[in-house]
């Protein structure tokens, strides 16, 4: 069993059942987190005393509040730590279920195992952090039946970044500089306005802020 871990969640009655179970399993350590800097700060110290975290339980959203943090989410904190510590497991009990933003994690090749948060949601985290203990990969049955959708769309890098950046305001020479600075490609001017008459196409919009709109929807943004 794991004998150290690390549990970033911002609500304290989730914490203390997930606390619970960990104890249930014999958890030698269970440190706790409600913020993603904090959490980067932890993992980050222990990393340097070399007694680093073996497992991550990560929510994926955190309410913002009066503090200025740099990190966001659960999933800049997942990618974050897991280029940090390659060696680390990483379990998202989230409550979010989109299928866009699991197959996204799982495709990331960050995560281990993906629980829901719902009725069935701390047996199934027991159950993930046997799997994934035990050097498996774990689905709650709500996650396995969101992946089982057909309609699931896959957005390559250069696809989201030039919507991202066009909803953010940039022109498409701002975004051609942008995707140059990060070696993106393609990253010509004429490749970002095809792809994004392709896009609108596929996604039946018809103009650019119609098309971010559509996609922000579908959280594929």
């Amino acid at each position: 069993m794991f004998k150290k871990v690390l549990v970033a969640e911002d609500m304290d009655s989730i914490n203390e059942a997930v606390a619970a179970v960990l104890k249930d399993l014999g958890v030698a350590e269970v440190a706790h987190s409600q913020y993603c800097d904090q959490a980067w700060l932890k993992a980050k110290k222990a990393i340097q005393d070399k007694n680093p975290f073996n497992l991550l339980i990560c929510d994926l959203s955190f309410k913002q509040d009066h503090r200025d943090e740099k990190i966001p989410s659960g999933k800049e904190l997942i990618a974050l730590l897991k280029k940090e510590d390659p060696n680390l497991k990483i379990i998202v009990n989230s409550i979010e279920d989109h299928p866009q933003t699991v197959r996204d994690l799982w495709d990331s090749g960050a995560i281990d195992a993906y629980v829901c948060k719902d009725r069935n949601g701390l047996k199934d985290l027991k159950a993930a952090i046997l799997h994934v203990c035990q050097g498996k990969t774990y689905n709650s049955p709500a996650i396995e039946n969101a992946l089982k959708q057909n309609n699931l769309l896959s957005l390559n890098e250069f696809e989201i970044s030039i919507v991202k950046h066009l909803s953010n305001g940039l022109t498409q020479d701002e975004i051609e500089k942008e995707l140059k600075n990060k070696n993106i490609k393609p990253s010509s001017k004429s490749a970002i306005e095809k792809r994004l008459k392709e896009l609108r196409e596929e996604f039946g919009a018809n103009t650019n802020p119609h098309l971010i709109g559509i996609m922000k929807d579908l959280r594929l943004i």
